[in-house]
């Protein structure tokens, strides 16, 4: 089958990637700061540093009074990228039995005012084909783009508030959930609907009783009208246990769907459990079911479904199986997803994760897919 011979070409890609990672662990800094003498310094502190003139872009005298570069203290940034190599096994595809490839790119930028609040930028840019669209990423073309913008603070001890534009609305929800999972269709735990997410004005609080429960309200909003009848809203409600071993949450949400005289609303039921022993994996279940408001009355609900396992520990990395469906119509046959995944560390920034799934089709007449797939991300 042309898709095997095909998946020749991932094994290839790690192999390049191997003496590249090599190459740069064995830079020694020390051999490098070697090259510097006394006498170099010497010469480099002769210039008088405190002569040097701010030089600004014509029109900005005055708009910068002292700044030297550099963030400030409490300012991080933080940067990952993954990198996607993919094929796919599908005849009633365009990708069937082709090689694609496609990168996710994320830059988060962090900082405190008071050293309790957080102010947070993201901004993201990438693209996927169609062969690896079942990896985790984003889709926004080459340019970078802000993907969100958020503020969060303390109010009191145990509430916290969060405001923000593209921002989750379940931002501050306690999903209980241990899986991990790379793909996109099971990595949420079957809370699809109900844990609202890529709204535009954001507010949410959640608040932390001490005794391992939580409770958190989330509302977003899609247009620039914000929470009027003019604007798509959502809302919605989440409460969580968290134990040393388990953790169970529901959470509600209600859509405003296309129509915007309708509503939809959503119950997304999550639990885990970790058992104590060695090898053995701990065990997510998620289910949500949805009301479709306006819908006929032979196909007025929405179901998603998934159980996952992961390991930890498996030799030098980590892995997990899952199985699930996702947005599911009533009437419809369930469409599963089954996958597994090993993720292998090569080094504290960089890790390499092999997926394979098949996923059914429902529809008369067409096959089911399979996709092979590797991530190489990559964190600095």
């Amino acid at each position: 089958m042309k898709l095997f011979k095909s998946l020749l070409v991932a094994p290839a890609a790690l192999g390049l990637l191997a003496p590249i990672s090599a190459s740069a662990s064995e830079v020694n800094l020390n051999d490098i700061s070697n090259y510097s003498d006394v006498e170099s310094i010497d010469f480099a502190n002769s210039f008088d540093n405190a002569e040097k003139e701010e030089t600004l872009i014509a029109g900005g005298e005055g708009l910068v009074d002292s700044y030297d570069g550099s963030f400030s203290e409490t300012t991080t940034a933080s940067f990952g990228l993954d990198m996607y190599l993919g094929a796919l096994d599908d005849d009633d595809s365009k990708a069937d039995d082709s090689v694609m490839a496609g990168y996710s790119l994320g830059i988060s930028l962090n900082t405190s005012f008071t050293g309790e609040d957080s102010l947070d930028i993201a901004i993201d840019a990438g693209h996927s084909g169609e062969g690896v669209g079942e990896f985790d990423g984003n889709t926004n073309g080459d340019t970078l783009k802000v993907d969100g913008v958020s503020y969060t603070f303390p109010l009191g001890d145990k509430t916290t508030v969060i405001a923000g534009i593209d921002t989750d609305g379940s931002a501050l929800f306690t999903t209980a959930c241990a899986y991990a999972g790379p793909s996109n269709l099971l990595d949420d735990c079957a809370n699809v609907n109900a844990g609202i997410t890529g709204g535009g004005a954001t507010v949410g609080a959640a608040y932390d009783f001490g005794t391992g429960f939580t409770a958190a309200f989330g509302a977003q909003t899609t247009e620039a009208a914000v929470f009027t009848d003019e604007s798509q809203d959502a809302y919605a409600f989440n409460t969580a246990y968290t134990a040393d071993n388990y953790g169970i949450s529901i959470t509600y949400g209600v859509v405003e769907n296309d129509t915007v005289t309708n509503e939809d609303t959503f119950t997304a039921f999550n639990a885990y459990y970790l058992p104590e022993g060695a090898g053995l994996p701990s065990i997510s279940v998620g289910y949500e079911t949805g009301d479709i408001g306006g819908a006929a009355a032979t196909a007025d609900e929405k179901t998603s479904f998934m159980v996952g396992l992961s390991w930890d520990e498996v030799g030098p990395g980590s892995a997990g199986v899952a199985v699930g469906h996702s947005n599911t119509v009533e009437g419809n046959d369930e469409e599963y997803q089954y996958e597994a995944y090993y993720s292998y560390p090569i080094n504290d920034g960089m890790t390499i994760t092999p997926l394979i799934y098949s996923k059914d089709n429902a529809t008369s007449g067409k096959d089911d897919s399979t996709g092979v797939m590797v991530k190489t991300s990559f964190s600095f």
